[in-house]
C-alpha cells in the first residue's frame, strides 16, 4: 500500500473517530473536505502591528506556504496592567486570580486562568467560562469540552501535552452571556501575555467572539474559516465554538475541515 493509501485510511479512521456522518462514496474517496489550496489571507503588518478592523477588507491576494499577517493585537483602548510585559506564569496567575478589572468579578466563584502544556505548540482560544468551568476552575469541562477533547484526539492531540486551552475573558458572564468588548478588553492584556509565554506555533480560534477578539474583524464566523490570519506573528485558524456544534451538528463536519486545515497550516510552517 502506497503512502496516499494509507493517509487516505488514517483520515478516514480519525473522521469516524470523531464522529462524522459517512457520505456516499466511491471506493477510495475518503469523506472527508479540505480548504482549497492557496486559501487567501489578510493583508497586514510587521509584529505587534495594529491593523483597523474592517468588514469589507478583501484578501488581496493568494498565500503562499507559510506566509500570514498580523491584525490588530488586542480590542482598541485595552487597558494596560502595570508590569504585565514581565510576569512569569505564578504572577500572571496572581493578578487574574484577584483580578477586579470589570463587573464579571462581582459573581464569580473563581477566575479561569487555563489549562495545558505551557511551551504548547498549539493553542486553543475559547469565549468564556460556563457554570462548569467556573465551578471546576478549568475551562471546557462540560459538554463542550467533551467535544473538544473528541476533536483534538480526532486530530491527534491532547491537552495538557500538545495543546493549551484559554478564553477570552477569564470569568464567567452571568447567564453564560456573550462578554462585552470592555470585558474583552480587560481581560486582553492577561490572554497575551499567555499568548507570550506560551509562544505556541499556531492558534485556533473558537467561535465568533475569539474570532472577533484576535482577528479585530467583526464578520461573520463563516466568512474567517478557510484562511490563515495572524495574532501576535502567530498563525490563526477560526473555526466554530464547541458549545454551537452541540446545537448544529450539521457543522461537525465544518469543524472538522478546519482542524485539517490547521494541521496543513502547522505543516506548512515545518512544526
Amino acid at each position: 500500500m502506497d503512502d496516499r493509501s494509507l493517509r487516505e485510511l488514517e483520515l478516514l479512521a480519525v473522521a469516524r473517530l470523531y464522529g462524522l456522518d459517512a457520505r456516499s462514496r466511491s471506493d477510495g474517496d475518503v469523506p472527508v473536505a479540505s480548504a482549497p489550496s492557496g486559501a487567501p489571507v489578510e493583508a497586514g503588518a510587521s509584529r505587534g502591528a495594529a491593523v483597523p478592523a474592517r468588514a469589507d477588507r478583501p484578501a488581496v491576494r493568494d498565500r503562499s506556504p507559510g506566509e500570514v499577517a498580523v491584525p490588530a493585537p488586542a480590542p482598541a483602548c485595552a487597558p494596560e496592567v502595570a508590569g504585565i510585559g514581565t510576569m512569569d506564569w505564578n504572577a500572571l496567575k496572581a493578578v487574574v486570580r484577584d483580578c477586579n478589572r470589570c463587573g464579571l468579578c462581582k459573581q464569580r466563584k473563581q477566575a479561569v486562568f487555563g489549562v495545558g502544556h505551557e511551551s504548547a505548540p498549539w493553542l486553543f482560544v475559547g469565549e468564556g467560562p460556563g457554570a462548569d468551568e467556573d465551578e471546576k476552575g478549568e475551562p471546557f469541562v462540560g459538554q463542550a469540552g467533551k467535544l473538544l477533547d473528541g476533536m483534538l484526539a480526532a486530530a491527534k492531540l491532547q491537552r495538557g501535552r500538545e495543546v493549551y486551552i484559554a478564553n477570552v475573558v477569564k470569568c464567567r458572564p452571568p447567564g453564560n452571556r456573550v462578554p462585552s468588548p470592555e470585558e474583552s478588553a480587560a481581560c486582553a492584556p492577561f490572554l497575551d501575555r499567555q499568548v507570550d509565554l506560551i509562544g505556541p506555533k499556531l492558534i485556533v480560534a473558537l467561535g465568533r467572539t475569539a474570532a472577533i477578539r484576535l482577528t479585530g474583524q467583526e464578520v461573520s464566523l463563516a466568512s474567517l474559516r478557510g484562511r490563515v490570519h495572524a495574532y501576535r506573528g502567530i498563525p490563526l485558524i477560526v473555526t466554530y465554538h464547541p458549545a454551537y456544534l452541540l446545537r448544529n451538528l450539521p457543522d461537525k463536519s465544518k469543524a472538522w475541515e478546519d482542524l485539517l486545515f490547521a494541521r496543513r497550516t502547522m505543516a506548512a510552517a515545518g512544526t
